[in-house]
């Protein structure tokens, strides 16, 4: 695997960029910077994925949040535009295009006559599934770079990382 002191471009970038600032703490630096380019870069491969598909991420989540839902794969409208951060009303154009591809349906809610359900048809699922499995082969790719050990340390760091900040009462203030 990689040496220890191999260099990237994230540390090309620091040696110009952040050289002329003492009071940063260059390792934290490097951690924050190495995290945001490993994220754009699986977005990128993500949005790659769905439009080899032709979905893109906002009807992804749709779909995945009905799949998560279990069987028999529904959700209100309300609550599928909750959890995706949308006005009922962008909820609605969203779902009338996955209807119009067959990938979900509505259904009258059986607890609200005036209401309905969305459901994730069999189509649905399995393009939902498919497309995990292929973004799935292009993430395994970038964890190619370390061993299953070094896997598991990352993971335990990072859930660290996470725990922390979610645990933290509010954001540290900015510096001005």
């Amino acid at each position: 695997m990689g040496d220890v002191d191999e260099r990237d471009s994230i540390d090309a970038w620091m040696d110009e960029s952040l050289g002329a600032l003492p009071d940063l703490d260059l390792e934290v630096e490097g951690i924050v910077e190495r995290l945001q380019y490993l994220n754009k870069r699986i977005r990128r491969m993500l949005d790659d994925t769905l439009a080899e598909f032709g979905l893109n991420i906002g009807e992804w989540s749709v779909l995945g949040t009905l799949w998560k839902a279990g069987e028999p794969f529904r959700r209100s409208p309300g609550s599928l535009a909750k959890r995706a951060g949308l006005t009922t009303g962008a909820m609605t154009n969203r779902l009338d295009g996955l209807e119009q591809e067959g990938l979900v349906r509505r259904l009258p809610d059986p607890d609200d006559r005036r209401g309905v359900i969305v459901e994730l048809t069999k189509e649905g699922r399995e393009l939902w599934e498919r497309t995990v499995g292929a973004q799935a082969a292009k993430e395994q790719f970038v964890a190619s770079a370390l061993t299953p050990e070094e896997r598991q340390q990352l993971n335990m760091l990072l859930r660290r990382m996470v725990v922390h900040t979610e645990q933290a009462a509010s954001p540290p203030a900015e510096v001005a």
